[in-house]
């Protein structure tokens, strides 16, 4: 049922030929549509999660890295403004504006902080009216500067990193005091950025990471690893600026791609940037992808190998139950014609079996007629055409005997029989013949062959049925070879071997279908038919093999007792 489904539900339009190969391909296309569809949605799927949960990972580190440096960057800024801011508030602008006292703080900003390179004081004007540093600036003027106007409207200043006159990198933190009675004044110190850049060390970054500062403008702040040094243009696009660390993906100008993470500072303009190349960033997950496209093909390949042996087995076994149903119907149709011929042959042998008989008695009678004349002066020309009826009778009833025996009609007689001497029997029998086409005739009996239990007569019709077939395929000076052996269960093996013309494939299939015959009009067709009958009422069965040019071999099984025998 469930191969004759498969058949229906693939090959609705298939001719024969081409039955059991597309029935192979559809099932092979289904079962790789249900099995690698669910697989490659997994993958698909698989890819995308994992890619962003790892993405997460390596990302939030980097957030963390930049608010961390971001955090110490401000702390370094707040000390020093503060610190500023200190100087301003607790000095007043006569103690700033004397030259020695000016020197005493900034020595010991020197020695209390890192960086501090210079101090001065600008008055209300923005001259710088004391000065203690490595320079020479007492009298300069600032009105101009932008650190001026932005520490008197917002009262304190960072710069961003400039070379100005010293020829080196720096910034400027301003602060402005305000007294009582309205006077003010800034106080102007320079930072070098060499801390800037050992901070940045120690950030602690990956193989290949690179981290720096810029400002808004995107001038770099700090020398960077790949993409120049400090106050040089910074070549990409910045993450957008949000309160929190932002992230972007980008090619730069080495055609690399590269993870951007960045954090802007709160009391300056400076925004931290870290680049990391994908290639490092991502490389566990190009391990894993890597991993996970190896699985599938392994996975895949494993199926493909799987689905196409399932296909094979599935359809051999649909091709061999096919042929199974085949044979069966084909031995159905035989059975209802051996039965149909049977009950044929029953009705013909009795309808002439009766006027057989009155044809006898009238012969006989004639015969006793003719012999009881004396004067009858063609009485022996006459007497010899009587016994010509009465033999042509005999004839006649032997063949309406064989129908009767192939209908199943004759009483059967069970009783032990040797094979051997039966085969003999038969070859005596059949010795004119086998003289006359000077046919070769060789036996091998088993000594030791067992006696089964059967039935004579019909054993002797079997073996001159195929004899004579066999003598029928040979030529003459031909050669047939006789064997018997034990099989299992007592049973007895005959093997009949010529070495004829051999029969043809589709000939084999029908060689025992009652009319079928290969002699023309030399045969009935019958004697296959009636032999297979009597083996099988037997209990025995025949086969034949045989191939064109070689001749035919045919075997009879015979049990140790007919089935209905106990």
């Amino acid at each position: 049922m469930f191969n004759r489904l498969i058949t229906r539900l693939f090959l609705l339009d298939q001719t024969p030929k081409e039955h059991y190969s597309a029935l192979k391909r559809n099932i092979i296309a289904v079962m790789l549509l249900i099995t690698i569809v669910p697989l490659a949605t997994m993958l698909v799927i698989n890819y995308f999660q994992y890619r962003s949960h790892l993405r997460s990972q390596i990302i939030a580190p980097l957030y963390a890295m930049a608010e961390k440096t971001r955090h110490s960057f401000e702390l370094f800024l707040n000390q020093r403004l503060a610190t500023i801011r200190f100087i301003s508030t607790t000095y007043s602008y006569q103690d700033l504006n004397d030259e020695q006292k000016i020197k005493k703080i900034l020595i010991s900003l020197k020695k209390e902080w890192q960086g501090f390179v210079d101090i001065g004081l600008i008055d209300s004007e923005g001259k710088l009216v004391s000065y203690a540093g490595p320079y020479s600036l007492v009298g300069k003027n600032y009105s101009d500067q932008l650190s001026f106007k932005e520490t008197q409207i917002k009262g304190k200043y960072i710069s961003d990193v400039f070379l100005g006159h010293r020829k080196f990198p720096h910034i400027i933190i301003a602060v402005q005091h305000l007294t009582d009675s309205g006077q003010s004044w800034i106080i102007r110190a320079t930072i070098d950025t060499d801390f800037f850049n050992g901070l940045i060390s120690s950030m602690g970054l990956p193989r290949l990471t690179d981290s720096f500062l810029i400002n808004q403008e995107g001038i770099l702040q700090t020398d960077s690893l790949y993409y120049g040094n400090t106050l040089e243009k910074w070549p990409l696009k910045l993450p957008r600026a949000t309160s929190r660390p932002g992230s972007a993906e980008q090619s730069d100008n080495q055609n690399r791609n590269v993870i951007i993470v960045s954090s802007e500072f709160s009391i300056t303009d400076y925004v931290l940037v870290i680049v990391q190349p994908q290639s490092v960033a991502l490389k566990s997950w190009h391990v894993l992808q890597t991993e996970m496209i190896v699985i599938f093909l392994i996975s895949l390949t494993i199926i493909l190998v799987a689905i196409l042996k399932m296909a094979d087995v599935m359809v051999k076994r649909i091709k061999t139950s096919d042929e199974n149903r085949e044979a069966a119907l084909a031995e159905l149709q035989h059975a209802q014609k051996l039965s149909s011929i049977g009950r044929l042959a029953a009705g013909v042998a009795h309808e002439i079996n009766n006027p057989l008989a009155i044809i006898n008695e009238k012969a006989g009678l004639m015969g006793d007629l003719i012999e009881l004349s004396a004067n009858f002066d063609k009485k022996e020309k006459f007497s010899d055409l009587a016994k010509g009826i009465i033999n042509s009778v005999s004839r006649c009833k032997k063949i309406t005997h064989r129908l009767l025996g192939f209908s199943k009609r004759i009483q059967v007689h069970i009783e032990p029989i040797n094979i051997n001497s039966v085969i003999s029997e038969v070859l005596d029998f059949l010795e004119k013949d086998i003289l006359y086409r000077k046919i070769d005739i060789v036996v091998d009996f088993s000594e030791n062959l067992s006696l089964i239990q059967s039935d004579h007569g019909q054993l002797q019709q079997i073996l001159i049925n195929l004899l004579t077939n066999a003598f029928a395929a040979v030529d003459d000076f031909g050669r047939v070879d006789i064997h018997s052996k034990n099989i299992e269960d007592d049973g007895v093996r005959i093997l009949i071997e010529d070495n004829g013309c051999g029969m043809p494939a589709d000939v084999i299939k029908n060689i025992f279908d009652p009319f079928f015959s290969t002699k023309k009009e030399k045969g009935t067709g019958l004697g296959l038919s009636i032999t297979y009958g009597i083996i099988k009422k037997l209990g025995g069965k025949i086969s034949v093999d045989s191939q064109l040019k070689k001749g035919s071999v045919f075997i009879i099984d015979l049990p140790a007792k007919p089935n209905n025998q106990e």
